[in-house]
């Protein structure tokens, strides 16, 4: 039998937006900072050469330059302020996380409490400062040796320094204000906003050589089931999960004895989430973008990367797979499902998994059965990020298309939906409380005495 809330989110109605004054202004304040974003990618950086960098991103569309075009939504090929994105802050997190696991110092302060978040939070920041300063500085450089400044020189590089780390520093501010006071997690929503800015321009042109037969009809319509295919995969996958069958025994507070009930513990197939792809997509972004914008100026180290690991190459294809599964189960077992603690917590509960033993036997089952629903999780993240890389290479798709990118997508609009409908539901069960209360209140009235 359905539970109350069940219920309720079942009969939850779109309609009910108009009457959840608190979720609209949330709503209306998140778009308002996302167009702040987009605005901020039409801003130049000071001393490009606008003609020459137009000339160069249209040759370098299909390759690395749409990977950078397609997450930065369109700020690397107009090289505005926020060209350099929310990645390396997303990157510095990631590496922050991973090293909280690993550190026994950091580990005490995440135990801390508010206090030591903030902390750790403090240490994000920084880390976020010197990657958003080293990518910075390697793509100035990059810029002169590709002849598309003005005029070059140190006061070039620094300004252009200057400018991008500032971009990433106010855009790595606008995702905290959209995660505190808007709807939805900031730091996605601005990735989110960035690839689907940049799908229409993207399916326009693969339209277009398509009506002058660069590409064949049969593609386009390839491609188009493919698209539906894959986001249908993506989204089954995501809500995907393997249940534990967790039970409690017959407890005795005082005088009464409840009775031991009975829950599941959630594994998702991919706990890790698209963090994975993106952390082996940033890995693989700054030395090809360095290269690709040095030109035929590059060095021979550079040149060697760029032949052997720049996009399409079988040792790009094969490092990506190798850093998506490596992340998958290393993000899981380090940060997304620490066996160790949901033990731990199982036995403070006295809960206890049907024929394993509370404690270490409870540690190793789980740890057993997460590391092959990751086998399925870690195949499925390289099966989405590799289809597309391999299709377009092969296909000369004239734009990128990547699986990354349809993993962020995906995931970012269920976790917005979620999040609305949490309000929604929120919403209604403060409006039954304010009507349960009015009611006790004309019940509870006293009464005029009866006269005799």
């Amino acid at each position: 039998m359905a539970s109350a809330a069940e219920q309720m989110a079942a009969n939850l109605s779109w309609a009910a937006l108009g009457k959840a004054t608190d979720l609209r202004q949330r709503i209306f304040f998140t778009l308002g900072l996302l167009m702040v974003y987009r605005l901020g990618t039409y801003i130049p950086v000071p001393g490009i050469d606008g003609a020459q960098l137009r000339e160069f991103m249209n040759d370098a569309g299909a390759g690395i330059g749409g990977m950078l075009n397609m997450f930065t939504g369109g700020a690397i090929s107009r090289m505005g302020i926020f060209a350099l994105g929310i990645m390396p802050y997303i990157s510095a997190s990631i590496i922050v996380q991973l090293l909280t696991s690993m550190v026994p110092q950091l580990e005490q302060l995440k135990k801390e409490g508010e206090q030591g978040r903030k902390k750790i939070n403090q240490y994000t920041r920084y880390a976020t400062v010197f990657l958003a300063t080293f990518q910075a500085w390697g793509i100035a450089a990059s810029i002169e040796a590709g002849n598309l400044a003005h005029d070059p020189g140190l006061f070039f590089k620094l300004s252009c320094v200057i400018t991008l780390v500032g971009g990433t520093m106010f855009l790595m501010w606008l995702g905290e204000q959209i995660t505190a006071r808007g709807i939805g997690n900031g730091t996605s929503l601005i990735i989110f906003v960035g690839i689907v800015a940049e799908i229409p321009r993207a399916m326009a042109q693969f339209l277009e050589s398509g009506r002058s037969g660069a590409v064949s009809p049969i593609v386009i319509l390839g491609v188009m089931v493919m698209i539906v295919v894959v986001i249908t995969f993506v989204v089954f996958l995501e809500r995907a999960l393997r249940k534990i069958h967790i039970q409690y025994p017959r407890r005795q507070v005082g005088m009464k004895i409840y009775d031991g009930g009975s829950s599941h513990l959630p594994i998702k197939v991919n706990p890790a989430g698209v963090i994975p792809a993106i952390f082996a997509s940033s890995l693989l972004l700054l030395p090809t973008t360095i290269s690709t914008f040095s030109g035929q100026s590059t060095g021979p180290v550079m040149s060697t990367i760029l032949a052997y690991f720049g996009p399409g190459q079988p040792l790009h294809l094969l490092f990506f797979v190798a850093m998506i599964v490596f992340f998958s189960y290393f993000y899981t077992q380090n940060v997304a499902f620490k066996v160790d603690e949901v033990a731990e917590n199982l036995k403070n509960q006295n809960g206890f998994i049907a024929g394993i033993r509370p404690g270490k036997k409870t540690e190793e089952y789980l740890e057993y059965v997460v590391n092959r629903v990751l086998v399925l999780g870690s195949g499925y993240l390289a099966l989405i990020c590799l289809l597309p890389e391999i299709l377009r290479n092969e296909l000369s798709i004239p734009f990128y298309f990547g699986g990354t990118s349809v993993l962020i997508v995906v995931s970012v609009t269920m976790d917005t939906i979620n999040q609305i409908q949490s309000h929604l539901l929120a919403h209604q069960y403060e409006g039954l409380i304010e009507k349960s209360q009015l009611r006790g209140k004309k019940r509870t009235a006293p009464r005029a005495p009866a006269r005799r």
